[in-house]
């Protein structure tokens, strides 16, 4: 299976495992909790799936690997203990608690979450010392003296033996004790990820032409090739970083975080060239809707390679740019419920002071929500942001309390001065939600002329419609050239499949 295939497969697992009675008892006992062993690659985004499991389930993650524990530090370290039997004192070794399962206690009372995922990675990479203690574990969820409390979900991955020399081979007994997902790598799903992640366009769009090169491992005369996607991630972040600083991208960078000289020499060229699309074709131009002569001639008679470069680059941008629309949209929803609090406890002679209080306890409430989620590992970066967004608001009202008493007075003159902000921000959004819609138009306007009904305008379609956010702002904010193409291509597949019907039966 795919990774998007293993994670719904997990989140529907610890869904049901998390699952109560009448009485408040789990439904499954936890000596029945099998734990889910996803087993994969290096670096196809087994970490990330967990994550976002956490994320959307709303519990928390505890993350370890395996390979640097020792039996000391998994288990406990002894220790003596005075004990009174029959009447005699007898000398009893006891052991501390686990470091592991200390994490998780302390992630409850920290987080006040109690319930969520322990996520054990390279668990077939154990030392020796510990091995002959993971049946025991996985069977009941005990590490020493300890048990892992209830509402906690055991999922563990690994690589398979040819990946990772370390790898002790699990006997049957041990793993029947696991539900063993086998996870393959899939760039179809992987790019997903990618366009809501905002990874380079330059390797998104490298990866549509070189589908192969988006997982490699090869053995060579000079060792182990290999490419991942963890690589191609990495790199996308310090292709960004030395574009903002003007650095020359070379081989000697990419094969830093791609280990194979033949995808270094390739994506290293494209990279390059896609340079030299971008400012050849002058992608803002077309995208304000002034695209030169000389653009549109150059895109009529491409090769479909690079069409497919040119369309990465324009949609790169629309698509961040409604990324950018929809966080901002869901800040301002969010923000609605805190005003509507400091609006009610404000009188119509409430003094400043008392409004700087309030305001600043509900900068503090959110800070407070951002570092719990924070320390249950359920934060996502999008909701990251958007409490970083409302404690910003709050604290800039904070610093204009004083100006805005001059003008408006104070009690509810003062939350006038608030809303106008908030208003204020909603205007720009408003700006820019329109602005983010005409480049979209001019978009499908200069592919309406450049691709004149080539596979292109499918596959520009295709991406608005799966991408987490183009969709949404699809959805929310409505385009018309993408209603009508949407349409024009269904009506053609439904003609497809009926000719195709017609001929089957020989008509």
């Amino acid at each position: 299976m795919n990774i998007k295939q293993a994670k719904e497969y997990i989140k529907n697992s610890v869904s049901l495992y998390l699952k109560k009675d009448e009485f408040g008892e789990y439904r499954i006992p936890v000596v029945r909790q099998r734990p889910i062993f996803l087993l994969g690659a290096p670096g196809i985004g087994k970490t990330a799936v967990m994550e976002q499991i956490a994320q959307e389930l709303g519990i928390a993650l505890v993350a370890y690997s395996m390979t640097h524990h020792t039996r000391q530090s998994a288990l406990g370290l002894p220790f003596i203990e005075k004990k009174n039997y029959g009447g005699r004192e007898y000398a009893v070794s006891e052991y501390t608690m686990s470091e592991i399962i200390a994490s998780i206690y302390d992630t409850m009372e920290e987080s006040g979450v109690k319930e969520g995922i322990l996520f054990l990675d390279e668990i077939n990479c154990v030392s020796e010392t510990l091995a002959p203690s993971m049946l025991q574990f996985l069977q009941y969820k005990v590490f020493g003296r300890h048990q892992v409390p209830e509402g906690w979900v055991i999922v563990t991955a690994g690589n398979p033996l040819e990946y990772n020399k370390s790898v002790r081979e699990f006997d049957v007994v041990t793993m029947d004790r696991l539900k063993v997902l086998t996870v393959e790598p899939d760039y179809r799903i992987w790019k997903e990820y990618a366009v809501e992640r905002g990874i380079h366009g330059a390797v998104i769009s490298y990866l549509d032409l070189k589908k192969e090169h988006f997982y490699v491992m090869e053995m060579t005369t000079q060792g182990r090739s290999y490419v991942t996607a963890r690589g191609w991630e990495d790199l996308s972040e310090i292709l960004k970083l030395y574009e903002e600083d003007e650095l020359k991208v070379d081989e000697n960078l990419v094969e830093q975080y791609v280990r194979n000289p033949k995808v270094v020499k390739e994506f290293t060229a494209y990279y390059d060239l896609y340079n030299k699309y971008k400012k050849d074709y002058r992608v803002e131009e077309i995208l304000e809707g002034n695209p030169s002569v000389q653009a549109l001639a150059r895109a009529k008679a491409a090769p479909f390679d690079e069409r497919l470069s040119l369309l990465g680059m324009l949609l790169d941008k629309v698509q961040a740019e409604m990324k950018e629309v929809m966080e901002q949209a869901a800040y301002l929803s969010d923000l609605r419920a805190p005003l509507k609090a400091v609006q009610d406890k404000i009188q119509k002679d409430t003094a400043e002071s008392e409004i700087k209080k309030i305001l600043e306890m509900q900068a503090e409430g959110r800070r407070k929500l951002l570092l719990n989620q924070q320390t249950a590992g359920s934060l996502s970066e999008e909701d990251g942001r958007k409490h970083k967004r409302v404690i910003r608001f709050f604290e800039e009202c904070c610093q204009n309390l004083y100006l805005w008493g001059i003008k408006f007075g104070s009690g509810k003159g003062l939350f006038e001065a608030i809303r106008k902000k908030y208003n204020g921000e909603v205007a720009l959004m408003k700006q820019d939600t329109t602005r983010t819609g005409e480049r979209l138009h001019n978009l499908f306007g200069f592919a309406e002329q450049a691709f004149d009904g080539g596979n292109e305008m499918l596959i520009l379609v295709t991406e608005l419609t799966v991408g987490k956010h183009s969709s949404a702002f699809l959805a929310t904010f409505g385009c018309e050239d993408y209603s009508r193409h949407n349409q024009e291509l269904m009506l053609s597949e439904r003609q497809n499949d009926l000719s195709a019907q017609i001929a089957a039966l020989g008509l």
